[in-house]
């Protein structure tokens, strides 16, 4: 339906996006957030028609299409409020000394925009991680214009969205190419994007092997650029033994819904289980196993994501010493993911590669272990994650302060007694982690600290008051909180209580 853009295309695109930098960037936070603010608006006015869309193409429900369209819209309005209280910026003031020898200059640093950024629509999130969603929002946050690939999964819903950004960017005066759709199946066009000299940095939610390979097309670039991928994560559940004794049944069910929720299309799956292997966790295997059976295959969110996971599952089901635990006693239609557990010990877990990479979809994998340390030896082998959880109470806690000490090396965010599935958005949260999880652990791509990855520090030495931007002058017109002196000041303190702003 959508044709690939073209070479020519491409380009027209990003030289007006690199035009449109120039002016954006300038623009206050204020308006920055107002066209953020009218985006959600937009987005909201398109009602029926984009979730009958959504759903038409993805197969998602209709209550997951409601509750992710209202997360993006959260996402974009409260990024808005984010953006306009200032706090990401940094700002940061150090004050001349002039009769200092050698005289200290006065130096004032701010976090500024990159420049053009590319996003690529994630699969299985059509609104809150794709065209409108949340690398786009902080992007714009940042003062950065956005070119969006859309995901050929949903490209219709893609471009409906697109064209409610368009939209709020004809009514809030926003200057042309501040935003950009391109559709494309074919690889060459996100390279095309990646290649092109007015690309600054990327946005990318989606496979392992799609994340590195825009990752490496940008390192091999004359001037490297930043890619923010967020690629795999199998995120791994320790069992606590004093916890197992008590809870195992109930910690049972709480994952066998986690395994399948969306049928298991989530980075947070827990594809992973590992447990002292004794009568507790047999206990929980068995119950686990239990509702894993009870509970229907779900049809899953295109053919291509289908096949990824039968393949993926049968190859790891088929490595040596791997036991089938339970499967769906119902039987799969076309297109539909299978609920499905497995185990195998720890020692052919260490040595088996493939055992360690994800299987997208309804799947986990349980590690038997014969001792702590064993356990410790485990979460030493694992690559970095998205999440890591321990079911524990807290003398599991205070007595393994090893195996805690380790997990801390592997994750973004640690969680205990609960479930990976399910990413808040809020100031707090750090979605990202050691890769092969994220191309880049430092960052998030959910909560306003995700604004950061779209912008770069920079410091003004010597200039006038009057010159400065004006997050960084002494009145602090925007009441933007700062520090000072290294020290924090308050959004209405401005840098020299009673003096003029005429000059520094």
């Amino acid at each position: 339906m959508f044709n690939d853009a073209t070479t020519q295309e491409i380009e027209t695109v990003m030289q007006e996006a690199w035009k449109a930098f120039h002016v954006y960037r300038k623009l206050s936070l204020r308006q920055r957030a107002g066209f953020m603010r009218a985006i959600a608006k937009e987005i909201e006015a398109l009602g029926d028609v984009l979730l009958n869309t959504a759903g038409e193409e993805t197969n998602l429900p209709e209550a997951r299409l409601r509750n992710e369209r209202a997360r993006t819209l959260f996402q974009l309005t409260s990024y808005a409020d984010a953006c306009e209280r200032g706090d990401w910026l940094e700002a940061s003031i150090d004050t001349a000394i002039p009769d200092r020898n050698p005289p200290k200059p006065d130096i004032r640093k701010m976090l500024v925009p990159l420049g053009p950024v590319v996003v690529f629509g994630a699969a299985n999130f059509p609104f809150a991680y794709s065209t409108a969603g949340g690398d786009t929002a902080c992007a714009f946050a940042a003062g950065c214009p956005v070119i969006v690939k859309a995901h050929p999964a949903h490209a219709q819903t893609s471009e409906l969205v697109a064209g409610a950004i368009n939209k709020a960017a004809i009514a809030c005066y926003m200057p042309k190419g501040i935003f950009s759709h391109v559709h494309g199946v074919s690889f060459e066009v996100g390279k095309v994007l990646i290649e092109h000299p007015c690309t600054k940095a990327v946005g990318f939610t989606g496979s392992f092997s799609g994340g590195k390979q825009l990752f490496d097309w940008a390192n091999q670039r004359k001037e490297p650029i930043p890619v923010f991928a967020e690629m795999s994560s199998i995120n791994p559940v320790f069992l606590l033994p004093e916890k197992m004794k008590v809870s195992a049944m109930e910690t049972a069910k709480m994952y066998a819904a986690s395994i399948t929720l969306g049928v298991g299309q989530f980075c947070t799956n827990p594809g992973l289980i590992i447990g002292i292997d004794n009568e507790h966790l047999q206990k929980f295997i068995s119950a686990l196993g239990d509702e894993l059976t009870r509970t229907a295959p779900g049809t899953m969110l295109n053919p291509g994501i289908f096949k990824n996971y039968v393949e993926k599952r049968a190859n790891a089901l088929s490595q040596e010493a791997v036991v089938t635990l339970a499967v769906s006693e119902t039987k799969p239609a076309l297109n539909q993911g299978t609920p499905t557990l497995a185990s195998t010990s720890a020692a052919t877990f260490i040595n088996n590669p493939i055992l360690h990479q994800e299987v997208f979809g309804p799947y986990s994998i349980v590690i038997r272990c014969k001792d702590m340390q064993e356990m410790i030896t485990v979460a030493e082998h694992i690559e970095g994650q998205l999440t890591v959880t321990l079911m524990a109470t807290d003398n599991d806690i205070l007595n393994l302060d090893e195996l805690v000490e380790a997990v801390k090396n592997i994750c973004g965010r640690f969680i205990l007694n609960s479930v990976p599935t399910g990413v808040e958005v809020c100031q707090s949260m750090q979605h990202g982690g050691p890769f092969p999880a994220t191309t880049d652990s430092r960052f998030t791509s959910v909560g306003a600290d995700g604004f950061k990855r779209f912008a770069r520090p920079m410091a003004f030495q010597n200039w006038s008051n009057a010159l400065l931007p004006d997050e960084l002058k002494d009145e602090n017109p925007l009441k933007i909180r700062r520090t000072v002196n290294n020290i924090p000041q308050s959004p209405d303190q401005p840098v020299h209580p009673g003096k003029s702003s005429e000059g520094v």
